[in-house]
């Protein structure tokens, strides 16, 4: 299994990474909605991700 080491990060980058491998926190959630979105073409933030506008409904 792949991490970070104590010895070459310090304890903020450490909490970070964690942070983002926990599925119970609130920013490994996050960021697993904003990809879904930006992979949903029926989603504004597809649209927005690639620089385009939105197909006028």
């Amino acid at each position: 299994m792949g991490g970070i080491s104590g010895k070459t990060h310090s304890q903020e980058q450490l909490d970070h990474y964690s942070d983002q491998n926990n599925p119970n926190n609130e920013q490994y959630q996050a960021e697993l909605d904003n990809r879904s979105n930006q992979l949903n073409p029926n989603n504004d933030e597809y649209w927005h991700s690639r620089g385009e506008e939105p197909p006028k409904k």
